[in-house]
């Protein structure tokens, strides 16, 4: 089993940053790929798709709106997986969470929320004037 911890949400103004942070305990090394998804208040359906990457750190994916002002990176050493968000809109507002693929899936459908085994229980993120 793959714990995953979420922090760093918090209500921030438009046009800050933000970085979250995604712990894993557990088998630490039960994952392949570590993605970070969100969901808006009174939004149905799937959770929408940020980022993701391998464990080796080698591969990365990037939800084509996202690109440009979200990153994500880790600290095998911290067991910590990161989401740096810049130029932060009231669009993004949502709660984050952060989840672990256990079998590496092709990367093309690391977007796919159903391929995940393990998830956070998020962490809330309000952007507003």
């Amino acid at each position: 089993q793959v714990q995953l911890a979420e922090s760093g949400g918090r209500w921030v103004r438009p046009g800050d940053s933000l970085r979250l942070s995604c712990v894993t305990s557990g088998r630490t090394f039960g994952w392949s790929v570590m993605g970070w998804f969100r969901q808006a208040a009174g939004k149905d359906g799937d959770r929408e798709f940020i980022a993701a990457m391998s464990r080796t750190g080698g591969d990365t994916s990037y939800a084509r709106s996202m690109k440009g002002r979200f990153t994500i990176s880790r600290d095998n050493a911290k067991n910590t997986v990161y989401l740096q968000m810049n130029r932060l809109e009231p669009e993004d507002t949502a709660v984050y969470y952060c989840a672990a693929m256990a079998r590496r899936y092709n990367l093309g459908s690391w977007s796919d929320a159903s391929r995940y085994d393990y998830w956070g229980q998020g962490t809330q993120v309000t952007v507003s004037s």
